[in-house]
């Protein structure tokens, strides 16, 4: 179970890397695009028009997906910002179970923005709402990709509590930290 789910995690942030890339990609395509619009003005009088069609829409859609898919993994790698003065003084038990409770929390509330982002995908599939942009794309299809990461980052956080629980150190602590063996 184990390697199955840091398979998981590792996957979601492969995948968001992919979405950072896919913004560079486009990025560079447009700004290729805008050159070549400006030699061809500059030699011809006109423009050549090139242009990507809803390229910073696109672009947009690609970085939530890219934040959210990258979630879990961050969390797994210790790269999220965490309030660490208040429990650094702690020690044994008492670490543990603000540890407990941070996670606890954390968890809670990434479950229930899951919910609602899933909410939110079937609603959008079931209205058949699309982006306002020169190419209509359905809602869903970006709304997905942060559902997909809310649950790994609920799955993940679900991953955390069970381990401290178990008297384990977070993952996240191994990135310098050590919470739990100070």
């Amino acid at each position: 179970m184990r390697r199955a789910l840091d398979r998981l995690y590792t996957a979601s942030g492969a995948l968001a890397a992919v979405f950072l890339f896919a913004i560079c990609a486009i990025a560079v395509g447009q700004v290729g695009a805008n050159i070549w619009n400006a030699l061809t003005k500059w030699l011809t009088g006109e423009s050549a028009g090139w242009v990507i069609p809803s390229y910073a829409e696109i672009g947009g859609f690609f970085l939530a997906a890219a934040t959210f898919l990258a979630l879990a993994y961050t969390l797994r790698r210790g790269g999220h910002i965490r309030v660490t003065l208040a429990i650094r003084r702690l020690k044994g038990r008492r670490r543990r179970l603000t540890e407990l409770w941070c996670v606890f929390l954390a968890g809670c509330l990434s479950a229930y923005a899951t919910f609602y982002v899933i909410r939110l995908v079937v609603e959008s599939i079931a209205f058949g709402d699309v982006s306002v942009g020169i190419v209509p794309i359905p809602l869903y299809v970006p709304q997905l990709a942060l559902a997909i990461g809310l649950v790994v980052l609920t799955v993940a956080l679900i991953d955390e509590y069970l381990a401290i629980l178990r008297g384990q150190e977070p993952s996240y602590a191994e990135s310098g930290d050590g919470l739990m063996n100070e």
